[in-house]
Protein backbone atom coordinates (compact mmCIF):
# COMPACT_ATOMS: atom_id res chain seq x y z
CA UNK A 1 0.00 0.00 0.00
CA UNK A 2 0.86 3.95 -0.35
CA UNK A 3 0.18 6.09 1.50
CA UNK A 4 0.58 9.73 1.48
CA UNK A 5 0.41 12.14 4.05
CA UNK A 6 -1.19 15.57 3.64
CA UNK A 7 -0.42 18.79 5.67
CA UNK A 8 -3.37 21.78 5.82
CA UNK A 9 -0.85 23.16 3.45
CA UNK A 10 -0.85 20.36 1.79
CA UNK A 11 -4.48 20.26 1.01
CA UNK A 12 -4.38 23.91 0.12
CA UNK A 13 -1.78 22.68 -2.94
CA UNK A 14 -4.23 19.77 -4.37
CA UNK A 15 -4.24 20.35 -8.30
CA UNK A 16 -5.39 18.57 -11.42
CA UNK A 17 -3.53 18.46 -14.46
CA UNK A 18 -5.95 20.04 -17.71
CA UNK A 19 -4.62 17.57 -19.91
CA UNK A 20 -2.84 14.31 -20.59
CA UNK A 21 0.86 14.23 -20.40
CA UNK A 22 2.41 12.51 -23.18
CA UNK A 23 5.26 11.13 -21.39
CA UNK A 24 3.27 9.39 -18.86
CA UNK A 25 1.19 8.03 -21.38
CA UNK A 26 4.25 6.23 -22.99
CA UNK A 27 4.96 4.74 -19.81
CA UNK A 28 2.05 3.53 -19.09
CA UNK A 29 1.27 2.46 -22.48
CA UNK A 30 4.98 0.77 -22.32
CA UNK A 31 3.37 -1.70 -19.38
CA UNK A 32 0.15 -2.12 -20.86
CA UNK A 33 2.10 -3.85 -23.71
CA UNK A 34 4.01 -6.33 -22.14
CA UNK A 35 1.03 -6.87 -19.65
CA UNK A 36 -1.97 -8.56 -20.46
CA UNK A 37 -4.76 -6.86 -18.01
CA UNK A 38 -7.60 -4.62 -19.31
CA UNK A 39 -8.30 -6.61 -22.22
CA UNK A 40 -11.61 -4.73 -23.40
CA UNK A 41 -10.39 -1.17 -22.41
CA UNK A 42 -6.58 -2.06 -24.35
CA UNK A 43 -6.87 -5.14 -26.33
CA UNK A 44 -7.57 -3.24 -30.07
CA UNK A 45 -4.96 -0.94 -29.09
CA UNK A 46 -2.63 -4.23 -28.23
CA UNK A 47 -3.61 -5.56 -31.56
CA UNK A 48 -2.39 -2.55 -33.92
CA UNK A 49 0.21 -2.30 -32.02
CA UNK A 50 1.70 -5.69 -32.28
CA UNK A 51 0.76 -5.64 -36.11
CA UNK A 52 3.27 -2.55 -36.02
CA UNK A 53 6.22 -4.61 -34.12
CA UNK A 54 5.98 -7.92 -36.41
CA UNK A 55 6.70 -5.19 -39.44
CA UNK A 56 9.85 -4.27 -37.51
CA UNK A 57 11.02 -0.78 -38.78
CA UNK A 58 11.82 2.37 -36.23
CA UNK A 59 8.77 1.35 -34.49
CA UNK A 60 10.08 -1.51 -33.17
CA UNK A 61 13.64 -0.11 -32.68
CA UNK A 62 11.84 2.39 -30.40
CA UNK A 63 9.67 0.07 -28.07
CA UNK A 64 12.16 -2.60 -27.59
CA UNK A 65 14.67 0.26 -26.71
CA UNK A 66 12.08 1.70 -24.09
CA UNK A 67 10.93 -1.69 -23.13
CA UNK A 68 14.89 -2.13 -21.66
CA UNK A 69 13.53 1.36 -19.06
CA UNK A 70 10.11 0.66 -18.60
CA UNK A 71 10.35 -3.49 -17.83
CA UNK A 72 7.44 -5.34 -16.91
CA UNK A 73 8.54 -4.52 -13.16
CA UNK A 74 7.95 -2.44 -10.29
CA UNK A 75 10.38 -0.05 -10.70
CA UNK A 76 11.52 2.46 -13.81
CA UNK A 77 13.37 5.61 -14.01
CA UNK A 78 11.79 8.81 -12.57
CA UNK A 79 13.79 10.61 -15.38
CA UNK A 80 11.49 9.47 -17.36
CA UNK A 81 8.56 11.63 -17.03
CA UNK A 82 10.22 15.18 -15.53
CA UNK A 83 7.38 17.22 -14.19
CA UNK A 84 6.02 20.05 -16.00
CA UNK A 85 6.64 22.85 -13.60
CA UNK A 86 4.41 25.05 -15.04
CA UNK A 87 6.24 25.39 -18.29
CA UNK A 88 5.45 23.94 -21.78
CA UNK A 89 3.80 20.29 -21.32
CA UNK A 90 4.03 18.99 -25.08
CA UNK A 91 6.02 16.50 -26.28
CA UNK A 92 8.53 18.09 -27.63
CA UNK A 93 9.12 20.51 -24.36
CA UNK A 94 8.89 16.87 -21.80
CA UNK A 95 11.56 15.55 -24.24
CA UNK A 96 14.15 17.86 -23.72
CA UNK A 97 13.44 17.91 -20.10
CA UNK A 98 14.18 14.33 -20.38
CA UNK A 99 17.29 14.96 -22.10
CA UNK A 100 18.63 17.83 -19.93
CA UNK A 101 18.71 14.94 -16.94
CA UNK A 102 21.79 15.72 -14.91
CA UNK A 103 23.97 12.95 -14.91
CA UNK A 104 24.43 12.13 -11.45
CA UNK A 105 20.60 11.08 -11.71
CA UNK A 106 20.56 9.31 -14.97
CA UNK A 107 23.89 7.40 -13.05
CA UNK A 108 21.29 6.63 -9.66
CA UNK A 109 18.40 5.65 -11.45
CA UNK A 110 19.64 3.34 -14.22
CA UNK A 111 22.10 1.74 -11.20
CA UNK A 112 18.16 1.18 -9.37
CA UNK A 113 16.82 -0.37 -12.63
CA UNK A 114 20.09 -2.21 -12.75
CA UNK A 115 19.83 -3.50 -9.28
CA UNK A 116 16.00 -4.93 -9.69
CA UNK A 117 17.63 -7.30 -11.94
CA UNK A 118 17.22 -5.28 -15.41
CA UNK A 119 19.65 -4.74 -18.16
CA UNK A 120 19.09 -1.28 -19.17
CA UNK A 121 19.00 -0.50 -22.56
CA UNK A 122 21.84 1.74 -23.45
CA UNK A 123 23.06 1.52 -20.15
CA UNK A 124 26.66 2.51 -19.22
CA UNK A 125 26.72 4.97 -22.45
CA UNK A 126 23.03 6.69 -21.38
CA UNK A 127 24.34 6.37 -17.63
CA UNK A 128 27.30 8.53 -18.51
CA UNK A 129 25.26 11.01 -20.26
CA UNK A 130 26.69 9.73 -23.97
CA UNK A 131 25.19 12.54 -26.25
CA UNK A 132 24.76 9.91 -29.23
CA UNK A 133 22.73 7.26 -26.52
CA UNK A 134 20.45 10.65 -24.96
CA UNK A 135 20.09 11.81 -29.06
CA UNK A 136 18.39 7.80 -29.46
CA UNK A 137 16.96 8.17 -26.22
CA UNK A 138 14.81 11.36 -27.74
CA UNK A 139 14.54 10.06 -30.83
CA UNK A 140 13.02 6.76 -29.46
CA UNK A 141 10.37 8.60 -27.52
CA UNK A 142 9.29 10.83 -30.36
CA UNK A 143 8.79 7.49 -32.91
CA UNK A 144 7.26 5.83 -29.98
CA UNK A 145 4.73 8.82 -28.99
CA UNK A 146 4.12 9.22 -33.30
CA UNK A 147 3.70 5.31 -34.11
CA UNK A 148 1.38 4.00 -30.84
CA UNK A 149 0.32 7.06 -29.29
CA UNK A 150 -0.55 9.86 -31.73
CA UNK A 151 -3.28 7.52 -33.54
CA UNK A 152 -5.46 7.40 -30.16
CA UNK A 153 -4.43 10.94 -28.77
CA UNK A 154 -8.28 12.65 -29.77
CA UNK A 155 -9.61 9.70 -27.93
CA UNK A 156 -6.97 9.78 -24.73
CA UNK A 157 -7.97 13.65 -25.02
CA UNK A 158 -11.62 13.13 -24.58
CA UNK A 159 -11.39 10.34 -21.97
CA UNK A 160 -8.71 12.87 -19.44
CA UNK A 161 -10.82 15.57 -20.00
CA UNK A 162 -14.13 13.58 -18.80
CA UNK A 163 -12.32 12.38 -16.32
CA UNK A 164 -11.14 16.02 -15.33
CA UNK A 165 -14.23 17.62 -15.28
CA UNK A 166 -15.75 14.57 -12.58
CA UNK A 167 -12.76 15.54 -10.47
CA UNK A 168 -13.40 19.48 -11.01
CA UNK A 169 -17.33 19.04 -10.12
CA UNK A 170 -16.61 17.44 -7.14
CA UNK A 171 -13.74 20.20 -5.81
CA UNK A 172 -16.70 22.67 -6.59
CA UNK A 173 -19.58 20.98 -5.15
CA UNK A 174 -17.46 19.55 -1.99
CA UNK A 175 -13.77 21.35 -1.65
CA UNK A 176 -10.97 19.24 -1.26
CA UNK A 177 -12.09 16.31 0.56
CA UNK A 178 -14.79 15.41 -2.44
CA UNK A 179 -12.14 15.34 -4.82
CA UNK A 180 -10.23 12.91 -2.95
CA UNK A 181 -12.77 10.56 -2.06
CA UNK A 182 -14.25 10.93 -5.55
CA UNK A 183 -10.96 8.77 -6.49
CA UNK A 184 -12.10 5.56 -4.66
CA UNK A 185 -12.49 2.88 -5.07
CA UNK A 186 -8.67 3.05 -6.09
CA UNK A 187 -7.67 5.22 -3.18
CA UNK A 188 -9.46 6.05 0.18
CA UNK A 189 -9.31 9.32 1.95
CA UNK A 190 -8.59 9.05 5.51
CA UNK A 191 -7.76 12.19 7.01
CA UNK A 192 -4.67 13.16 6.69
CA UNK A 193 -3.64 9.99 4.59
CA UNK A 194 -5.03 9.24 1.31
CA UNK A 195 -4.14 5.49 0.91
CA UNK A 196 -3.60 4.14 -2.58
CA UNK A 197 -3.27 0.22 -3.44
CA UNK A 198 -0.15 -0.44 -4.79
CA UNK A 199 2.65 -2.92 -5.47
CA UNK A 200 4.99 -2.23 -2.47
CA UNK A 201 4.23 -0.45 1.09
CA UNK A 202 5.47 2.97 1.30
CA UNK A 203 4.55 6.20 2.61
CA UNK A 204 4.90 9.89 0.94
CA UNK A 205 4.90 12.13 3.10
CA UNK A 206 4.10 15.91 1.16
CA UNK A 207 5.32 18.22 3.24
CA UNK A 208 3.82 20.91 2.03
CA UNK A 209 4.80 20.42 -1.41
CA UNK A 210 1.15 19.33 -2.27
CA UNK A 211 0.20 16.97 -4.88
CA UNK A 212 -0.71 16.86 -8.33
CA UNK A 213 -3.50 14.55 -9.98
CA UNK A 214 -2.70 13.45 -13.54
CA UNK A 215 -5.26 11.04 -15.26
CA UNK A 216 -4.20 8.92 -17.46
CA UNK A 217 -5.67 6.72 -20.01
CA UNK A 218 -2.96 3.77 -20.39
CA UNK A 219 -3.07 4.14 -16.59
CA UNK A 220 -4.95 0.78 -15.55
CA UNK A 221 -6.69 -0.05 -11.72
CA UNK A 222 -4.09 1.55 -9.47
CA UNK A 223 -2.29 4.84 -9.35
CA UNK A 224 1.31 5.03 -9.81
CA UNK A 225 3.83 7.68 -8.42
CA UNK A 226 7.19 8.81 -8.73
CA UNK A 227 10.03 6.76 -6.98
CA UNK A 228 12.23 9.12 -5.66
CA UNK A 229 9.83 10.84 -1.99
CA UNK A 230 12.19 14.28 -2.99
CA UNK A 231 10.78 14.97 -6.22
CA UNK A 232 7.91 16.60 -7.09
CA UNK A 233 4.56 14.76 -5.50
CA UNK A 234 2.45 13.62 -8.46
CA UNK A 235 -0.31 10.94 -8.24
CA UNK A 236 -0.96 9.30 -11.83
CA UNK A 237 -4.51 7.56 -11.71
CA UNK A 238 -6.70 5.51 -14.60
CA UNK A 239 -9.08 8.09 -15.59
CA UNK A 240 -12.82 7.24 -14.80
CA UNK A 241 -13.54 4.95 -18.07
CA UNK A 242 -17.77 5.46 -16.57
CA UNK A 243 -17.38 8.91 -17.52
CA UNK A 244 -17.20 9.89 -20.99
CA UNK A 245 -17.81 12.54 -23.37
CA UNK A 246 -21.19 13.16 -25.25
CA UNK A 247 -21.90 10.20 -27.36
CA UNK A 248 -21.93 12.15 -30.64
CA UNK A 249 -19.30 13.78 -33.39
CA UNK A 250 -19.03 17.00 -34.65
CA UNK A 251 -20.34 15.68 -37.82
CA UNK A 252 -23.40 14.45 -36.73
CA UNK A 253 -24.43 18.35 -35.87
CA UNK A 254 -22.93 19.40 -39.21
CA UNK A 255 -26.27 20.00 -40.68
CA UNK A 256 -27.88 21.69 -38.36
CA UNK A 257 -24.72 24.17 -36.82
CA UNK A 258 -22.66 24.02 -39.90
CA UNK A 259 -19.29 22.05 -39.14
CA UNK A 260 -17.20 24.65 -37.79
CA UNK A 261 -19.62 25.54 -34.99
CA UNK A 262 -20.35 22.05 -34.56
CA UNK A 263 -17.24 21.21 -34.01
CA UNK A 264 -16.66 24.35 -31.58
CA UNK A 265 -19.78 23.36 -29.40
CA UNK A 266 -18.89 19.43 -29.19
CA UNK A 267 -14.83 21.16 -28.24
CA UNK A 268 -16.40 23.30 -25.30
CA UNK A 269 -18.57 20.62 -23.89
CA UNK A 270 -15.57 17.88 -23.62
CA UNK A 271 -13.25 20.24 -22.05
CA UNK A 272 -12.91 22.34 -18.94
CA UNK A 273 -13.30 25.80 -19.67
CA UNK A 274 -11.20 25.74 -22.82
CA UNK A 275 -9.26 28.99 -24.06
CA UNK A 276 -9.94 30.07 -27.40
CA UNK A 277 -6.63 29.18 -28.54
CA UNK A 278 -7.31 25.81 -26.80
CA UNK A 279 -10.27 25.36 -28.90
CA UNK A 280 -8.60 26.94 -32.09
CA UNK A 281 -6.24 24.30 -31.62
CA UNK A 282 -8.52 21.39 -31.65
CA UNK A 283 -10.78 22.07 -34.45
CA UNK A 284 -8.11 23.61 -36.76
CA UNK A 285 -9.21 27.16 -37.30
CA UNK A 286 -8.28 30.08 -37.39
CA UNK A 287 -8.31 32.47 -34.18
CA UNK A 288 -10.84 35.23 -35.57
CA UNK A 289 -12.72 32.26 -37.21
CA UNK A 290 -13.33 31.19 -33.93
CA UNK A 291 -13.99 33.92 -31.74
CA UNK A 292 -16.96 34.76 -34.61
CA UNK A 293 -18.41 31.17 -34.40
CA UNK A 294 -18.00 31.40 -30.74
CA UNK A 295 -19.92 35.02 -30.71
CA UNK A 296 -23.17 33.36 -32.56
CA UNK A 297 -23.11 30.26 -30.31
CA UNK A 298 -23.04 32.72 -27.30
CA UNK A 299 -26.18 34.79 -29.10
CA UNK A 300 -27.68 31.33 -29.05
CA UNK A 301 -27.31 30.81 -25.57
CA UNK A 302 -24.97 27.55 -26.13
CA UNK A 303 -21.91 28.56 -25.19
CA UNK A 304 -21.01 30.71 -22.23
CA UNK A 305 -17.94 32.48 -21.64
CA UNK A 306 -15.82 34.68 -19.39
CA UNK A 307 -12.38 36.54 -18.80
CA UNK A 308 -10.00 35.23 -17.32
CA UNK A 309 -6.98 37.51 -16.97
CA UNK A 310 -5.63 37.86 -20.87
CA UNK A 311 -7.87 34.91 -21.94
CA UNK A 312 -11.32 33.73 -22.55
CA UNK A 313 -12.69 30.70 -21.16
CA UNK A 314 -15.63 28.94 -23.13
CA UNK A 315 -17.91 25.98 -21.86
CA UNK A 316 -21.32 24.28 -23.16
CA UNK A 317 -24.46 25.49 -21.48
CA UNK A 318 -26.67 22.78 -20.47
CA UNK A 319 -28.85 23.95 -23.32
CA UNK A 320 -25.69 23.35 -25.31
CA UNK A 321 -25.06 19.92 -24.02
CA UNK A 322 -28.77 18.54 -24.16
CA UNK A 323 -28.19 19.30 -27.62
CA UNK A 324 -24.99 17.48 -28.26
CA UNK A 325 -26.84 14.75 -25.65
CA UNK A 326 -29.71 14.40 -27.62
CA UNK A 327 -28.33 13.90 -31.34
Amino acid sequence: MLRIHFTGRDLENVRIARRPDPLWEIVCSLCRLQNPEGALAFDPWRQAARGLLRRGGPAREAASALRGLVPRAAYFPDFLTPPVDDGPDDLRSGIDRVLATPKHRLRHELALLSASGVRPWAGPELARGDLAALTALGRNLHTYHREFIAPLWNHIGAATTADTALRTRALVDGGTRALLESLRPMAVWEPPVLTVSYPVERDLHLGGRGLLLVPSFFCWRQPITLADDGLRPVLIHPVDRTTAPPDVSPASLARLLGPARAALLYEAAVRVCGTTSELAEATGLSLPSVSQQLAVLREGGLVASRRDGKRVRHTATPLGRRLLDGC
